[in-house]
């Protein structure tokens, strides 16, 4: 054989095993690179999605110049505005959400068509949790109680029996001193370094004093962090990303009643986010705009800088504050008192067909200001937030602005926990 056709077939054996070798390197570095993001399903089971970490960018590039994403704006904006006046009731209004998770353009538009609670009343997105109840119409909700698993969970619905959609849950975690509410947005997944962690509601021993913590700062830049987490967590198990602080966003109290002979127990809410003049005339409560733990934020992929800063400002000591900021003058809520009736011999309050089971958990509460606040008559008689049985573990909470459901979802939650020297 020649001696330049030998030299020939071994640069093409070579060649042929260079490019072997190439694409088994490709393999292997994509293989090593997958993460396994799990995403919650609307009733808290999860599903696993395979991504490939280091082509996030280029998938989302290539979803913007596809033609979903190159519609014209005025056809999304007569698309949106059609599925939001049709679905209006959940499970339908799944369509909206669907829309929005599109591409990004498809959200941008989602943001401008759907509104917050206060302005068209319907609950869409997780951020919806967290932003005020409309003026005058309450939103209906109901809660069940399960008494062996400590679960409570918050669907939005009139009644148990009509279609429902989850909105909370919360787990009650009893310690020595003390006793959390756990609150999250799936059934399954308390974990406080979880993207579905919401915040908790924390009680003191004597069950009269709780504090709602919120794990994102407030709209109001006045509200300082209450610190970290007591629970150590390592730091490289803990994306940066993942909420690890508490904002204490609220206080109940309730009046000890040892002997029982004060009538009717007595609560009252600090609302430390929510100044007094929203409830005046023209007054507004700061409303946030987006979700920490949102699908915009669980799918943004991270830049090195980025993840470095935060990585830095994760790992550097933090200053506790010695008090809790709060705003110049909070709103405080406190419980109507009921009236005697005669016949029946027992207090009563007027539920409006909401609640149909004598306890002494249920409740109204309504704002209390002073007359130099020139508050009307008619917002201080106000139901803003209405809790009250209606069967066996099966309660109903109908809330108004200002509150928000997480707000009143945690409010609600202290009546369970509640002993019986404060009733």
């Amino acid at each position: 054989m020649p001696f330049k056709s030998i030299i020939r077939e071994l640069k093409g054996k070579n060649g042929l095993e260079n490019k072997k070798k190439k694409l088994s390197e490709s393999k292997c570095e994509q293989g090593h690179t997958r993460k396994l993001y799990e995403s919650n399903c609307e009733e808290g089971h999860t599903k696993s999605y395979i991504v490939i970490e280091g082509s996030l960018s280029s998938q989302s590039a290539l979803i913007q110049e596809s033609l979903w994403a190159d519609l014209p704006s005025e056809l999304l904006l007569d698309i949106f505005g059609r599925v939001e006046e049709s679905e209006t009731t959940w499970p339908a209004r799944r369509a909206v959400v669907a829309c929005a998770g599109v591409c990004r353009s498809w959200r941008e538009v989602a943001k401008e068509v759907v509104k917050t609670p206060e302005e068209c009343g319907l609950l869409t997105f997780p951020m919806s949790l967290k932003q005020p109840a409309p003026r005058d119409s309450p939103i209906q909700c109901f809660i069940k109680r399960e008494r062996a698993t400590s679960m409570y969970q918050l669907y939005l619905g009139l009644s148990p029996g009509d279609p429902s959609k989850l909105l909370l849950a919360a787990k009650r975690i009893r310690r020595a001193t003390k006793t959390d509410f756990l609150i999250s947005l799936s059934a399954n997944d308390f974990s406080q370094t979880s993207n579905n962690y919401v915040g908790k509601l924390r009680s003191n021993f004597f069950g009269s004093k709780f504090v709602i913590h919120d794990c994102q700062p407030p709209s109001n830049s006045a509200i300082q962090s209450h610190g970290w987490s007591r629970k150590k967590i390592s730091m490289k198990k803990v994306s940066p990303r993942l909420p690890v602080c508490n904002y204490n966003v609220a206080t109940i109290s309730y009046e000890l009643n040892i002997l029982r002979t004060r009538g009717p127990r007595r609560m009252q809410c600090n609302m430390h986010t929510i100044p007094v003049s929203a409830i005046q005339e023209g007054g507004s409560t700061p409303t946030p705009a987006t979700f920490s733990n949102g699908l915009e934020e669980m799918f943004s992929p991270l830049t090195e800088s980025t993840e470095k800063k935060q990585k830095s400002t994760f790992a550097s000591p933090v200053k506790l504050p010695a008090s809790i900021c709060t705003t110049r003058d909070p709103l405080v809520l406190r419980n109507k008192i009921p009236r005697w009736h005669e016949q029946l011999q027992c207090w009563c309050l007027n539920f409006r067909g909401r609640v149909t089971v004598a306890s002494v958990k249920n409740f109204q509460l309504v704002a209390a200001v002073d007359a130099s606040k020139n508050v009307p008559i008619a917002e201080q008689e106000k139901v803003i937030l209405q809790f009250g049985k209606i069967g066996k573990d099966i309660f109903t909470m109908d809330y108004l602005y200002p509150l928000s459901a997480f707000q009143a979802f945690t409010i609600c939650l202290s009546s369970f926990d509640m002993k019986p020297a404060c009733e």
